[in-house]
């Protein structure tokens, strides 16, 4: 049995709109191949898991032929899936009339190949895709040198001058694109910079890898790769400030040129996401709200192209920032009710959503239980995290899971595992290079617990929360404070009141 079968999870993916547009498409072919592909769509619609032995024993289709049964199955679906016209969109819309040019030109119908180029490169343009129009460019020019006319002088200059912008357009967008995606690698693999060493090489990285620009000629598109650039940078280094900054122009570029919501809604829902994210980090719980409240009432309008793919990721970033809505207002207890809700949600979505998003909900689970002092449940989510051996989650939020565990092991009382669990979770910070003055000072006084008397505590409380809070403010060792919130914590054992009372407080003082 294999559930992540491509073709399986592909007919799992249809609506029942494109169910019976796939059966009327299928059922104009005709043809005993075409009744087999068919007959195997039927039962993979109804397989909740991809079971090969079933296949073979209902159709006529031989264990020989099953490979390439499912393979001209695949490519049907996707052709039924291409003509139907809720997929469409403008750069489909301008490879289809490349194609019809390129037919009409094979033909030998110079004249009407060039007016489809025509067209096609008109919608390119408006659309911002330089790559689509440089190549349609380059068609014209071949099209041109077999159409001879007495105005080719005149328009041979045309398509040169225009060959040669668009070129150099497309040759900055491949280089802001390419830093873009290698800065966005670097985020997802290591987090943060966490010394002088590794500042040094990333920012050496980034002024290296920065092509030379004049932000007046660059297109919308080009802006676009130029800003999330910048905000991976500003990520990587934590200039937080400086990441809301570029998060905010990127939302821009989509404010000020609604039409471009249509044409690239993912990368409308991500800047969005990341302006939220930045905001969180700085802790501007006003503008974070706002920001908010207009994110779902622009899913609530569908200001901009709801598909599969952009609803999933709505529902991400939708859920992901109002339980850090939560955390900003030390909300905990009220956090709690919203878990069902995304459980349910992302078992409805489990084809669809990667188990890294599904890991981070199960840690903004953990850190609402944790929040609410309600200590078991915390650790089970965190143990689905720790017990998840394929997991390509971000090394640093590997690494908090761990010491989230080890603190809610001790607020649980669990103290007859606690010895063995620091031990684990100190090999495994090691392990993975990610051992900081934070993170060793919570673990040497979790293992002194041990020898401190009862009446001695608040005061180990208090010392341990004047040596932490000297790095509330590091430039490296300040992002521990971002998965762990160990200050109010402490604050909480020194008041002796719920670490939720303690947050709550200082959300009115967060940028009110």
């Amino acid at each position: 049995m294999e559930k992540s079968d491509a073709l399986f999870l592909l007919v799992k993916s249809l609506t029942k709109s494109e169910k019976r547009q796939f059966k009327l498409y299928a059922g104009r072919l005709g043809g005993n191949s075409e009744k087999n592909f068919i007959a195997l769509f039927s039962i993979l619609d109804k397989q909740e898991v991809f079971d090969e032995k079933q296949i073979l024993a209902k159709t006529n289709i031989k264990k020989q032929q099953l490979s390439n049964s499912k393979a001209h199955l695949y490519r049907q679906i996707l052709v039924s899936l291409k003509l139907n016209p809720i997929h469409k969109n403008a750069k489909m819309q301008v490879r289809e009339q490349l194609d019809f040019a390129t037919i009409l030109f094979n033909k030998g119908l110079h004249k009407q190949s060039l007016k489809v180029l025509d067209k096609a490169k008109s919608i390119a343009l408006a659309n911002e895709d330089t790559t689509l129009a440089f190549s349609i460019v380059e068609l014209e020019k071949v099209v041109e040198s077999q159409y001879i006319t007495r105005s080719l002088s005149s328009r041979a200059d045309d398509l040169i001058s225009q060959s040669k912008d668009l070129g150099e357009r497309t040759l900055m967008l491949s280089k802001l694109s390419n830093l873009s995606l290698q800065l966005y690698s670097m985020l997802l693999k290591k987090g943060y910079v966490s010394n002088d060493k590794d500042f040094e090489e990333v920012k050496t990285f980034f002024k290296k890898s920065l092509p030379e620009y004049d932000i007046k000629k660059l297109g919308l598109i080009e802006k676009l790769y130029l800003y999330k650039a910048y905000l991976w940078y500003s990520f990587i280094v934590q200039d937080f400030v400086a990441g809301y900054r570029y998060a905010q122009k990127w939302v821009d570029l989509f404010y000020y040129n609604p039409e471009m919501k249509r044409t690239n809604p993912v990368f409308y829902l991500k800047g969005i996401n990341y302006l939220l994210e930045s905001l969180f980090l700085i802790q501007h719980l006003t503008k974070f709200r706002s920001t908010l409240n207009f994110f779902e009432d622009e899913l609530n309008h569908q200001n901009f192209l709801i598909n599969e793919n952009t609803e999933s990721l709505a529902f991400l970033y939708l859920y992901l920032n109002k339980i850090n809505l939560y955390f900003l207002e030390g909300n905990f207890n009220l956090g709690l009710d919203l878990i069902p809700e995304v459980l349910e949600e992302i078992e409805s979505r489990r084809l669809k959503i990667d188990d890294h998003h599904v890991m981070v909900f199960y840690y903004k689970f953990a850190s609402l239980y944790f929040g609410a002092s309600k200590y078991d449940q915390c650790i089970f989510y965190l143990d689905k995290i720790i017990k998840n051996r394929q997991l390509g989650m971000r090394e640093d939020l590997l690494c908090f899971t761990r010491i989230l565990n080890l603190v809610a092991h001790y607020e649980a009382g669990m103290d007859q595992n606690l010895e063995a669990l620091i031990k684990s979770t100190y090999k495994f910070l090691i392990k993975m290079n990610e051992l900081h003055l934070v993170q060793q000072r919570i673990i040497s006084f979790l293992r002194n617990l041990s020898n401190i008397y009862p009446h001695e505590l608040k005061n180990a409380f208090v010392e341990l929360h004047k040596e932490l809070k000297v790095f509330e403010n590091h430039p490296y060792e300040k992002r521990s404070f971002m998965y762990l919130d160990i200050i109010s914590w402490l604050e909480s054992k020194i008041e002796n009141v719920p670490v939720e009372t303690i947050i709550k407080q200082k959300s009115k003082y967060k940028y009110k």
